[in-house]
């Protein structure tokens, strides 16, 4: 997702590089690029010009500071307007009520039953509430069951009666959340294929009856520009309080989180970045532009760490790097944190400069890692704290004890060696991290 829209963003802000100052002249091809970057990656027309325009007046109209270079300042020029339209400020769930309620609507295929699950494991691991389920789509054959099967996955109960009247159901889930004590209902409505009179008339029902604090529109983000259509139906007929972007992960250009906003003024609260169930994600716009422009997501990385490990482990760890004291028993334990982060390769595209240093297209086998720790866990806790004691003959056992040859083991030897330099040069403030 955007990693083309980025790659010609970082080419059309290259040719002003070195220039003296800012001039119509010297970013009128910038612009261009620019131009051809947003329609290529499918953001409406009078986005694009709108948001051209804008670049090109606040760039001419500011100078160029002895502190920032023209480049700098044309990034930050194009970071803000993308932040501008990705709708400049993170706009949370409304969650104050008891129980609160959050109806999920949208047509039928847009990923609707999943990404409730999705939202109510969120919830549950985000903000600490006990969520229940309801299942109100009572069309779509086995949607219900879909619901249930997600809801024992996940742990999280799930409300249902079966193929009576939606409104029906919502009403007893709401009696039935209050006396045991679920603060949160997400309710899962039938879809369409598209827009008609007897879906809306539906949904107006239950909302009359329920409600609830957020009516968020589910729509899946390869639709292109066809999904401004949607998201205004919907809107019309309901007043949505926002939307949630799904397949964002798949080869979706991205250009419809672009055009939302502006187009419709509803706000993206969530996208969907994979299949798991953890594959949700509360949407900030200025960490999406910063991903767009390659400029990195520290904070998404860091709050996947926040998930994995514990505050006394990360000091603990940072204290045994800085003493110089980091041994092969310490890498095995980080190696298996870092495995819970999910695939490398997804964490490594989050940092800053990522599609400059080819990275974002890396591909990180999961056998590889399974023979650097198979390697590791060959050795004796006693080898792990002292590796300088590994000689040839230990490097045989080790090798034989892990199937693997003993070139692997020297190389991962040589790879520890090579990180603890450089751990040794970042607290002698010789090297700094990329953020």
């Amino acid at each position: 997702m955007f990693e083309y829209m980025g790659d010609r963003l970082e080419k059309a802000i290259k040719n002003i590089r070195g220039m003296g100052r800012i001039t119509e002249e010297n970013i009128s091809e910038a612009m261009r690029e620019i131009r051809m970057a947003l329609l290529e990656a499918d953001v409406n027309y009078q986005v694009v010009k709108e948001f051209i325009s804008n670049v090109k007046e606040k760039a001419l109209g500011m100078d160029v500071g002895k502190s920032l270079k023209p480049d700098e300042l044309f990034i930050k020029l194009v970071k803000d307007e993308l932040v501008e339209l990705l709708g400049k400020d993170y706009v949370p769930l409304k969650l104050d009520k008891k129980p609160a309620i959050i109806m999920l609507v949208g047509l039928q295929g847009s990923g609707k039953t999943t990404t409730i699950a999705k939202l109510a494991n969120h919830l549950r691991k985000k903000e600490n509430k006990k969520p229940l389920m309801v299942a109100c789509d009572v069309y779509r054959p086995a949607a219900i069951d879909q619901l249930e099967e997600l809801g024992k996955s996940l742990n999280i109960e799930v409300f249902s009666k079966g193929k009576i009247k939606p409104v029906d159901i919502v009403k007893e889930a709401i009696t039935y959340a209050k006396e045991q004590n679920y603060d949160t209902i997400l309710i899962d409505t039938a879809g369409r294929l598209h827009i008609d009179e007897p879906l809306m008339n539906e949904l107006k029902d239950i909302i009359e009856i329920s409600n609830p604090s957020e009516v968020i529109l589910v729509i899946d983000a390869m639709m292109g520009q066809d999904a401004i259509n949607v998201i205004n139906g919907f809107n019309n007929e309901l007043s949505l309080t926002g939307c949630i972007l799904t397949k964002l992960d798949g080869n979706t250009k991205g250009g419809v989180a672009l055009s939302v906003r502006h187009l419709t003024n509803i706000p993206i609260k969530f996208v969907g970045d994979s299949e798991k169930l953890d594959g949700l994600k509360a949407f900030y716009p200025e960490r999406m532009a910063e991903r767009i422009l390659d400029m990195g997501d520290i904070m998404s990385i860091a709050e996947k760490v926040e998930d994995i490990i514990s505050e006394d482990e990360a000091i603990r760890q940072t204290k045994r790097m800085q003493s110089g004291k980091f041994d092969l028993e310490d890498f095995l334990q980080t190696f298996k944190q870092i495995k819970k982060l999910g695939p490398l390769e997804n964490i490594i595209k989050l940092l800053p400069q990522a599609r400059k240093m080819g990275l974002n297209n890396i591909q990180i086998d999961p056998k590889q890692m399974a023979h650097v720790e198979a390697i590791i866990l060959s050795m004796t806790p006693y080898e792990r704290r002292h590796p300088d004691i590994l000689k040839a003959s230990r490097k045989q056992r080790i090798a034989k004890g892990s199937g693997r040859s003993v070139e692997e083991v020297n190389r991962l030897l040589k790879q520890f060696e090579e990180m603890k330099k450089m751990m040794k040069m970042m607290q002698n403030g010789k090297m700094k991290m990329p953020f």
